[in-house]
């Protein structure tokens, strides 16, 4: 307590932190209680069981919306995942560091902007009239295609947007990692007549692996999570019934139609899905290779 009390001026720069994740995670977690109740506005809930996850597995679109969150989440995790590794793994040989850094800011800057902006860019750039990826293909002689209203591509435009967003700032924790190799084992590899490669793959990547290893199962767990910002703005008719994910679901159900309860329930599985898959996922890591998450 008297350690808390001398440094009271830092745990009150985290005083807005701690509010946030108390409003916005923890108090949630109380109102999870509504997928056993039948809600109402006026008077108690009445408790109903299960009856709004039988419901749920029931409702044929349930189903449909579950196989795109999986069918979009694998295709995140498994082809952007190597990105960033081989991306940290570029930036650190350039030999000149204010070039270095100037791909880095590059880089890291879309992940600043919001699905919003985003959204607009990639719209622009693949627009069949004007967008430059229409012009090459025009010039090509083939037929301009709208990539945004096509089923067969639309998930690979989620796939190419996200990584575009996202490649710089997830590279920053194997920058970091590479970075904290010791200059010794470059000198001593250097003076053994070690190659590049031999340096990168029996020096670099070993020191990645702790990363890898936890960042994996953390995407694991959010396996369920397609991402309910990007779907809504890259969504439309004729598009819908394939990257309708159970965010965007819940979404609708919930806000939209008022069903809360059933909503609830919805995010409740979502939930506890992707705590079963960071738990196991830890285990089998730790069982096999003795790194986990924790």
């Amino acid at each position: 307590m008297k350690r808390m009390w001398a440094d009271k001026i830092l745990y009150f720069m985290l005083l807005p932190c701690i509010v946030y994740f108390v409003l916005f995670h923890v108090w949630p977690i109380i109102g999870m209680k509504l997928a056993f109740y039948d809600y109402r506005i006026l008077g108690d809930h009445e408790y109903v069981g299960l009856k709004y996850f039988k419901e749920l597995f029931s409702t044929p679109v349930f189903a449909n919306v579950l196989q795109n969150t999986l069918i979009i989440s694998a295709m995140k995790m498994f082809l952007i995942f190597p990105i960033p590794i081989l991306f940290a793994l570029m930036l650190n040989e350039f030999a000149n560091g204010k070039f270095r850094k100037a791909v880095q800011v590059v880089s890291y800057l879309p992940h600043f902007l919001s699905w919003v902006v985003i959204a607009g860019i990639w719209f622009e750039f693949l627009s069949p009239s004007t967008g430059a990826v229409n012009e090459f293909v025009k010039a090509l002689g083939m037929p301009a295609k709208d990539f945004l209203t096509d089923k067969d591509s639309i998930r690979w435009v989620l796939l190419a947007s996200e990584a575009w967003r996202s490649i710089g700032w997830d590279s920053i924790i194997f920058l970091a990692a590479i970075m904290g190799v010791s200059p010794s084992l470059y000198e001593a590899a250097y003076v053994d007549g070690a190659s590049r490669w031999h340096i990168v793959t029996r020096i670099v990547l070993p020191h990645l692996y702790v990363p890898m290893v936890t960042i994996f199962i953390l995407n694991v767990g959010f396996i369920m999570n397609a991402g309910l910002d990007q779907v809504l703005n890259f969504t439309n008719d004729s598009v819908n019934s394939h990257i309708d994910i159970i965010d965007t679901y819940v979404y609708r159900v919930g806000l939209i139609n008022g069903q809360y309860s059933f909503a609830t329930a919805a995010n409740l599985f979502k939930s506890m899905i992707g705590v079963v898959l960071v738990l196991s996922t830890h285990f089998i890591s730790k069982k096999l290779t003795s790194k986990g998450a924790w």
